[in-house]
């Protein structure tokens, strides 16, 4: 197979650029893939055949996990952990504000309350501060914290030294939703064997994705793993006729495992491609916006690439670029405390400014492992255009 820093010749070049050209990592595949479908079709074990197990022993050897239990979609990975810690009506959740609904989706889908806790404007991750003053708020209105969800944004994993002090200190558990970061790391520690449990995403977008919805949970505890086991499974206790506890269904597909199989394998590659590409992100955008860092001791697998445009009309940006045949896009344009389904719930003490200056700012260019420095070199010099009225 060709090199994964390949360059597309002209002859190859898509007519319009991808904002995440999977079509391009199914063309570098190639023939793998269609083999291990084939595989899971002569064989016909389509629900829990062999190839999820195979996949879930892949996934915890890559990333240190003593547990790794695949789920129908990372949306389910959290509901799942939740459940197991039996999350109900009267507890209360710290996450993020600045995320996508499924992290407060999942508490609130128990009963429980999210709490929307801000963000901090450097890695557009949780803020220990604002963590620490919601704590204090709930504890002085009676309520009753019992955990805490990490997101690690745009790829980058949150700053989990501060969090897990926090979490330790206040006795709360600690669950990791590296739905956009699986492959990164922190601070010697790979995504997946930080807190109590991390879930992620196996959605086709994500830097790790499947043909379809998959998802993950990934933990060291024993009794979690096992209790997650059942509860995937309609709550199955020593047989599918034998239910222990009031579960659900969410398994990964055979077919999506065996896709997953393959990608893997490819993996530490489209990490490393692209790093090389978020750094030609960088210099040659620093100078007329603001680009995205990582915090010492952090890897980011670059889910998304996301400027900040803070004195630009980023409407009018997104025109520009869309002229010219530039696919963009804003993660997240309403952060949670503002949308109408979850504007009633709690939110840190001196509010969200950060979740609300960012969400007005950010704007995402196209980021996939099989950006050629030719298309990379196009974007740039559209985005510097765009930018130019900016700077006058």
């Amino acid at each position: 197979m060709l090199p994964i820093t390949f360059l597309m010749s002209e002859a190859n070049m898509p007519e319009r650029i991808a904002f995440n050209d999977l079509a391009a990592q199914r063309r570098y595949l190639g023939q793998a893939v269609d083999e291990a479908i084939r595989s899971v079709v002569d064989h016909s074990m389509y629900v829990m055949g062999p190839e999820v197990a195979r996949f879930e022993r892949d996934l915890s050897a890559f990333c240190g996990a003593k547990h790794a239990i695949s789920c129908g979609s990372g949306t389910d990975a959290l509901s799942l952990v939740l459940l197991a810690k039996n999350v109900k009506a009267g507890d209360a959740v710290l996450c993020p504000s600045f995320t996508f609904a499924a992290t407060a989706e999942a508490i609130a889908g128990l009963g429980a309350t999210p709490v929307f806790v801000d963000v901090s404007e450097d890695s557009f991750n949780l803020d220990a501060t604002s963590l620490v003053s919601s704590i204090s708020m709930l504890k002085r209105s009676g309520a009753k914290p019992v955990g805490i969800i990490a997101v690690d944004l745009f790829g980058q994993p949150a700053d989990y030294n501060d969090i897990e002090e926090i979490a330790a200190r206040e006795g709360l558990w600690l669950v990791c939703d590296a739905a956009q970061a699986f492959g990164a790391s922190y601070k010697g520690r790979q995504v997946g064997s930080i807190g109590l449990a991390t879930t992620t995403s196996f959605f086709p977008a994500k830097p790790l994705g499947c043909y379809g919805d998959g998802g993950a949970v990934f933990t060291n505890d024993d009794e979690l793993a096992n209790t997650i086991l059942s509860l995937r499974m309609h709550g199955r206790g020593t047989d599918n006729y034998d239910n222990v506890r009031i579960g659900m269904n969410s398994r990964l597909d055979t077919i999506q495992a065996a896709v997953l199989i393959e990608k893997l394998k490819i993996f530490p590659d489209e990490i490393a491609a692209r790093n090389r590409i978020a750094k030609r992100y960088n210099e040659q955008l620093r100078d007329c916006a603001t680009v995205p860092s990582i915090r010492e001791g952090a890897t980011s697998v670059w889910a998304q690439y996301t400027l900040r445009l803070p004195r630009c009309d980023r409407g009018a940006f997104q025109t520009s670029l869309a002229a010219v045949d530039v696919p963009t896009a804003v993660y997240y344009r309403t952060p949670m405390h503002r949308q109408a389904a979850y504007r009633h719930f709690p939110t840190a003490p001196k509010g969200l400014p950060a979740s609300d200056r960012l969400a007005a700012e950010v704007v995402s260019l196209p980021m996939h492992a099989y950006l050629s420095e030719e298309v990379q070199d196009q974007i740039t010099a559209a985005v510097r255009s765009a930018l130019a009225p900016c700077r006058r």
